[in-house]
């Protein structure tokens, strides 16, 4: 093999390294903190959106069904009702419409403007912090009073100051940036299916 092709064992040992090393005890506090918030969301019947662009906004998809599903189900069958929750990047139609109509800047502040009250929870993925789209919608979050998560990577950009409370790996890598988003989305659904709120009986 040519001399000059990196090692892929190696490569792949150093990439997760990294990733394993990003999870350190600050940041362990704040995720719990997120999984306590979301099974009183889920308790009190209120509503959690999640959003994010390009392999963020697939998380955000990916998240919300570990939740509405996952988090209620044991084993195969669903033994109580999952958390109401919806992903902002799940309706082509409606982004494509606020998109074409308001600017690509307001796709999800509008979809929360309409839907979102008090008491509810907001989650935003991003890996640079600093997609407008992102900062709006944690902005119309505060104006509406539901409270905000961003999970970041990178320096934590904007969203860092915007949000209520940052879950930020500092990794300046958009592919490990994009796994904790979802390491940190099944950290919380795997507590949440041990912890289920009282209504479970």
């Amino acid at each position: 093999m040519n001399n000059k092709i990196n090692n892929f064992k190696s490569a792949s040992r150093s990439y997760l390294d990294k990733l394993h090393n990003v999870f350190t005890e600050d940041i362990f506090i704040n995720i719990e903190k997120l999984a306590l918030d979301l099974r009183k969301v889920w308790e009190n019947g209120k509503n959690i959106y999640i959003c994010g662009n390009g392999g963020s906004g697939a998380n955000a998809l990916h998240i919300a069904n570990d939740l509405h599903y996952g988090a209620g189900a044991c084993g195969e069958k669903p033994i109580i009702k999952g958390l109401k929750v919806e992903a902002l990047t799940s309706n082509s139609a409606v982004i494509t419409c606020l998109g074409n109509d308001l600017g690509y800047k307001n796709i999800y502040s509008h979809q929360l403007e309409n839907k979102a009250s008090v008491g509810d929870l907001l989650i935003v993925l991003s890996g640079s912090g600093n997609s407008p789209n992102i900062i709006k919608a944690l902005e119309k979050a505060k104006e509406i009073g539901v409270y905000s998560y961003a999970i970041l990577g990178f320096s934590g950009g904007k969203c860092l100051s915007h949000a209520d409370c940052s879950i930020h790996f500092p990794i300046n890598d958009m592919q490990i940036a994009e796994d904790t988003q979802l390491i940190v989305g099944h950290l919380c659904m795997q507590w949440l299916t041990k912890n289920k709120p009282s209504f479970e009986d």
